[in-house]
């Protein structure tokens, strides 16, 4: 099994940046996909971000070209880096491994990831 550990979240004023963590345990094996994901109070869990076995990323059309994911093997952590935050931003993130993956078929739904982190809250304010 795969434990993760969300870091990083707070508060900012809109337009600023954070940068979420996710550092990853157990046994993730070689070929691990990983992601981001995000739920506001009342509101579905929305995928965010997503990194494959190869590097390939995928975004919500929401956060495209304001965040990055990024993927630091070695370390087996995952960054988000989220830049011109807005409120709407605002949610309780968490991050998703699937182990024995290379490839994501929806890499931004939920059904495919194994393990889940508790979450770091983003809150943005106007």
């Amino acid at each position: 099994q795969v434990q993760l550990v969300e870091s990083g979240g707070g508060s900012v004023q809109a337009g600023g940046s954070l940068r979420l963590s996710c550092a990853a345990s157990g046994n993730t094996g070689s070929d691990y996909c990983m992601g981001w994901f995000r739920q506001a109070p009342g509101k579905e869990r929305e995928g965010v971000a997503a990194v494959d076995s190869l590097g390939s990323t995928s975004y919500a059309d929401s956060v495209k070209g304001r965040f990055t994911i990024s993927k630091d093997n070695a370390k087996k952590t995952l960054y988000l880096q989220m830049n011109s935050l807005k409120p709407e931003d605002t949610a309780m993130y968490y991050c998703a491994a699937a182990v024995l993956c290379w490839r994501l078929r929806a890499p931004l739904g939920r059904a495919e990831y194994h393990s889940w982190g508790q979450g770091t809250q983003v809150t943005v304010s106007s």
